[in-house]
């Protein structure tokens, strides 16, 4: 799995168990043209080809277009991805990790770049809500 930066300006990590199987969590999280579907925050998501590193897809999240690409599919454990907006470099990852009946989920991100760098304090209050928002919502689809 490719890393975040762990010295950019902007990173979060956040978690939550999830009462479901580690598959049933990946099905879910892995399904990108189903996104807008379970995510509120998420208007639209297209992926461009096959579950595979090297995929592009597209989506839209809080009015903004994101033109993303898979640097890691490893099934049923780890999906990542980076992307590039508004001359802002993210990394985002997530790991999944079966824990008996329930599924332990991992998000990162950090976020590079002069406007990361301007609005840090803002950016980092934005990342950490939309992980927060993201994973309740995962939660809800899941379960």
């Amino acid at each position: 799995m490719k890393s975040i930066n762990q010295k950019a300006p902007v990173k979060c990590r956040k978690e939550i168990v999830i009462n479901a199987s580690q598959e049933k969590v990946w099905q879910v999280l892995t399904s990108i043209n189903d996104w807008s579907g379970w995510n509120s925050e998420i208007s639209k998501a297209t992926i461009n080809g096959s579950l595979k590193a090297g995929t592009t897809f597209d989506w839209k999240t809080g009015g903004t277009k994101i033109h993303s690409t898979l640097h890691t599919v490893n099934c049923e454990r780890e999906l990542g991805w980076t992307g590039k907006v508004m001359g802002i470099f993210a990394i985002h990852n997530w790991e999944l990790q079966a824990a008996g009946q329930t599924t332990k989920v991992v998000v990162e991100e950090s976020m590079e770049g002069l406007l990361a760098s301007l609005l840090s304090g803002f950016f980092n209050k934005t990342l950490e809500k939309g992980m927060v928002s993201w994973l309740e919502a995962m939660k809800r689809e899941c379960e």
